[in-house]
C-alpha cells in the first residue's frame, strides 16, 4: 500500500497522497458498519481499490475515485448502468446503494462500495467459453443501446487519438532523436483510423463497457461476471468485441465466430464494423501511451511501470505503429 506523501518531481503532492488506511476505514464506516480493520490494497492504478473486512458480514471493496477525473454524473451514469444490467441479471459487479447512495463523499475522496467477487481469468481459446461472452456482451450492448451516455466520453479518433498525440507532442515526452520518425508514423497512423471509420461507414455508438480485456472477465463454474466499467462510453460494439481476440487471422476468426454466434443471440451485428477491428486497437494504444504519461506524476506509475518513457519504450512504439498502419489497410476479419 501506497502511503508516500511525499511531493512529486513536479512538486506537487500526488492525489492519492492522504488516501491513508485510516481514511479508508473512517469513510467506510462513515456509512453504518463497522470494519474489523482487516485492509488489502488491491490491483488498480488508475483508482485506489481496497478490500475493507467488515465485522458484520463478508469482506466489501472500496473504490476510491482518481480526483478531478470524473464528474460525479459521469460516475453516478457508470452506476446506473451497471445497475440496470445487474437487474436484468447480466453477470456484472454493480456497486451497493447504501443510504440511497452509491457515490459516497469523504474528506474530499469519492468512493464506491461493491460486493466482493473472485473468480479467475476466462480462457479465451476455449470455443464455449467465447460463444458464453458472447452472449452476455449481447444482452449488455442490448440494454446499452436502448439510451445514450449523457456525461460520459465517446470513443473516437478526437478523444483516443488526436487528444492523446497531443498531449504527449506537446509535454515533450518524446525523446528528441524520435521526434520525427514518432510524429511521421502517428500521422499515419491516424490516416489510417480515419479510412478505417470512413469504410465502416455510419456505425452506431451504444454504451458499452469499454475496458473488456480478460482482466476485467471473472471466470467460475457459473460462467463470466464483468468488472471495472470506470471506462464505460459511448462507442462502436466492437470495441468490446476485439479484445477478445488474438493470435493469427485464421485464429481471430475462428473465435471471432464463436464470439458472434453468442452475441447475436441478443443482439444483431453490424458487419461493417469489424473494418474498426485494427483502428480500435491503434487508438488504444495511443491512449495507453498518454494515459501514462498523464499519471506519470503518481508515484504508483513510475514504480509499477519502470519501462515507460525510455528510448528502448518509445522505439518500440514507433515498430508497433508501422505494423498498426499494415494491419490497418488489410482486408478486414470475416465472419461466417
Amino acid at each position: 500500500m501506497n502511503t508516500d506523501l511525499s511531493p512529486n518531481a513536479s512538486g506537487h503532492t500526488h492525489p492519492f497522497a492522504t488516501l491513508l488506511p485510516d481514511v479508508v476505514i473512517s469513510a467506510v464506516e462513515q456509512l453504518g458498519s463497522y470494519s474489523d480493520g482487516r485492509l488489502l490494497a488491491l490491483n488498480s492504478y488508475e483508482n485506489r481499490v481496497y478490500q475493507v473486512g467488515m465485522e458484520d458480514g463478508p469482506p466489501l471493496i472500496a473504490k476510491f475515485y482518481r480526483p478531478e477525473r470524473w464528474t460525479d454524473d459521469a460516475i453516478l451514469e457508470e452506476h446506473a448502468f451497471t445497475r440496470a444490467l445487474a437487474e436484468r441479471e447480466i453477470p456484472v459487479v454493480a456497486p451497493l446503494e447504501i443510504q440511497g447512495k452509491t457515490l459516497h463523499h469523504f474528506e474530499g475522496f469519492r468512493f464506491a462500495l461493491f460486493p466482493r467477487r473472485g473468480g479467475r481469468a476466462p480462457e479465451l481459446q476455449d470455443p464455449d467459453t467465447l460463444n458464453w461472452l458472447g452472449r452476455f456482451l449481447g444482452r449488455i450492448h442490448a440494454l446499452g443501446a436502448t439510451q445514450p451516455f449523457q456525461h460520459r466520453l465517446t470513443l473516437n479518433i478526437d478523444s483516443y487519438g488526436h487528444a492523446p498525440v497531443d498531449y504527449l507532442w506537446t509535454n515533450d515526452f518524446i525523446p528528441a532523436d524520435l521526434r520525427d520518425a514518432w510524429r511521421s508514423i502517428v500521422d499515419l497512423a491516424l490516416a489510417g483510423i480515419a479510412r478505417a471509420y470512413e469504410r465502416a461507414g455510419d456505425v452506431t455508438l451504444l454504451r458499452v463497457h469499454g475496458d473488456c480485456h480478460a482482466g476485467n472477465i471473472l471466470w467460475t463454474d457459473a460462467g463470466p461476471h464483468f468488472v471495472d466499467f470506470d471506462d464505460t462510453c459511448m462507442a462502436p460494439a466492437m470495441q468490446d468485441l476485439w479484445m477478445l481476440l488474438s493470435g493469427t487471422r485464421p485464429e481471430m476468426t475462428a473465435q471471432l465466430d464463436e464470439v458472434l454466434s453468442g452475441y447475436e443471440d441478443f443482439a444483431d451485428f453490424n458487419p461493417r464494423e469489424l473494418y474498426l477491428t485494427e483502428a480500435l486497437r491503434t487508438l488504444r494504444l495511443l491512449h495507453y501511451s498518454a494515459w501514462l504519461a498523464r499519471r506519470w506524476d503518481d508515484p504508483a506509475f513510475p514504480a509499477a511501470f519502470p519501462w515507460f518513457n525510455t528510448q528502448r519504450y518509445w522505439q518500440d512504439r514507433v515498430l508497433e505503429l508501422r505494423e498498426q498502419v499494415a494491419l490497418m489497410d488489410e482486408p478486414p476479419l470475416t465472419w461466417r
